[in-house]
């Protein structure tokens, strides 16, 4: 039989050019990136057509999270859409929803066309409480005594193995250090409990690892040092302060400081990572840190109320701060002490618990009192002006006595907490006595943004201070507030109390109710 040839014409050829033309089209989309819907986590807030650009080889995602609502009390589930980065190619993570997920987020991915996540949806699978079957006497016994030996049995092993392992190493001139290997579902509670303990950060390796896979979405607040911004990290919330190129001696004194050994304290902002970046023409300088939605203590004051239970707990877990910093804490890896010479109200945050913690380190000063040195760093500035004490404005502080800086930052706390208390309503007898309007510090005696001249006439020439309300004194609870501030604000260095004292006060400082703060 003769072979038949197909038609140049025929239905043949049109039918082999058609996978051509797919694998074509399909290989351009790896190529060049697809688009992805995008809702959330947009790369640029002011995309207003819903999407983005995936890099070359990338995914399309649809996560799904549990987030705490302030306002309703409640977990709510919040929806993400977007593209992976490149350094996240989804490997492991988009694999997630093929299994049950117990923990309180999911993902899933793809990318076979132009939004092909918008429908996806992952789902968070609620842990079904299992009931065990009754059993007899015979199994339940045998149910103890199996894993009872099996765990005298390891234990013996153990033994011996670490004895082999003392005899071992006993014998080695050197020890290789252990890094942490950061798996793909990681979390940064999961990197910080690996951690050495020591409390001094993450490994560097694992800093800029996490930095390069920072998401940022939008611009939270700007400062003289630099713009902060709410990023994230593999769905986890994170505080990117991206700092001025002219300001590389802040970021570098605030990263040295965050990574002294156990600064780590609930009351000190939580430090995750640092690193530089380049962009071509730009260099960013990053700082990521814990991301506290309420803002800082500036802005929270402005729109809330307090009373005596939640001034006192604005109060307290800020000077437990401050007294970590001040303490030395002595040992083979112990903590210099630390001022942080620029404390005020927008240097502090308000956590969801509803305690301080304290930020910005870019002017801090540690002090070691074996070798009696303080170490200034290479930042020429100086703290904010409002807040500076009169022996500085005066120039009259001893800058080589560790003990003056400590003394001007409780001069500084005096003026926070003069802030907090302004905002607490009172009682007195059958009255009730609303807040004070939130003001800055000799707001009714300066310009608002004074200058060096203006604060040393008011505060060492005129001797003011903020007025204390009158109706302070008709409760004891404010009446004794009152006295911590103004003792903390003395002219005099060293009548002004110490953080430790302000902590012990506070501690025993009770509410009307009777409830002791603890």
């Amino acid at each position: 039989m003769a072979a038949m040839a197909p038609s140049p014409g025929g239905g043949a050829g049109q039918h082999g050019a058609l996978p051509l033309l797919l694998c074509f089209l399909l290989l351009s989309k790896e190529a060049w990136g697809l688009l992805c819907y995008c809702e959330g986590l947009c790369p640029d807030p002011n995309n207003f057509n819903g999407t983005c650009e995936a890099m070359p080889n990338s995914f399309c995602f649809s996560a799904v999270e549990l987030h705490y609502d302030v306002e309703t009390d409640e977990m709510k589930e919040e929806r993400t859409y977007g593209c992976l980065g490149q350094d996240e190619l989804g490997l492991m993570q988009c694999q997630a929803y093929l299994i049950e997920h117990y923990r309180p987020k999911n993902i899933s991915c793809c990318r076979e066309y132009d939004r092909c996540n918008e429908g996806l949806l992952p789902q968070l699978s609620p842990q079904k409480p299992s009931v065990a079957p009754p059993r007899d006497f015979s199994e339940s016994l045998v149910l103890v005594t199996l894993p009872l030996a099996i765990v005298a049995f390891l234990a013996l092993i153990l033994t011996f193995w670490f004895r082999y392992r003392q005899r071992e190493n006993s014998l080695l001139v050197y020890n290789k250090p252990v890094g942490i290997i950061m798996g793909p579902n990681d979390t940064l509670s999961d990197l910080i409990e690996q951690s050495s303990g020591s409390g001094s950060g993450l490994p560097l390796l694992v800093q800029r690892t996490i930095a390069k896979q920072i998401q940022l979405v939008q611009s939270v607040g700007k400062g003289r040092y630099g713009e902060v911004w709410l990023g994230r990290w593999r769905g986890e919330r994170v505080a990117v302060k991206v700092f001025f190129t002219t300001d590389e001696a802040s970021w570098f004194r605030e990263t040295e400081i965050y990574q002294t050994v156990l600064l780590r304290h609930e009351n000190i902002l939580g430090f995750i990572a640092a690193d530089i970046k380049g962009t071509g023409s730009l260099t960013q300088m990053l700082l990521i840190t814990d991301y506290h939605q309420l803002g800082s203590l500036h802005d929270y004051l402005q729109n809330i109320t307090l009373n005596y239970f939640t001034m006192i707990r604005l109060s307290l877990s800020t000077a437990c701060g401050i007294s970590h910093l001040h303490t030395e804490i002595f040992g083979t890896k112990g903590k210099p002490a630390i001022a942080h010479r620029d404390i005020k109200s927008k240097n502090i945050l308000v956590k969801r618990n509803g305690e301080c913690c304290i930020a910005d380190f870019g002017l801090a000063v540690k002090y070691v009192s074996e070798n009696n040195e303080l170490d200034f760093g290479t930042n020429p500035k100086v703290g904010t002006r409002r807040y500076m004490a009169p022996e500085v404005l005066n120039e009259t502080i001893n800058m080589s006595c560790f003990e003056s800086l400590k003394m001007a930052d409780m001069y500084s706390f005096g003026l926070v907490l003069w802030e907090i208390c302004r905002r607490c309503a009172s009682e007195s007898g059958d009255r009730y006595l609303s807040a004070d309007e939130y003001q800055l510090p000799y707001f009714d005696s300066v310009p608002q943004d004074p200058s060096f001249d203006d604060m040393h006439e008011v505060v060492c020439v005129k001797g003011i201070r903020p007025d204390i309300p009158l109706r302070w004194h008709c409760n004891e609870v404010l009446k004794t507030m009152s006295k911590v501030i103004q003792e903390c604000w003395h002219a005099n260095p060293a009548a002004r109390l110490t953080a430790l004292r302000v902590k012990k006060t506070l501690y025993k400082l009770q509410v009307t109710d009777g409830t002791k703060i603890v």
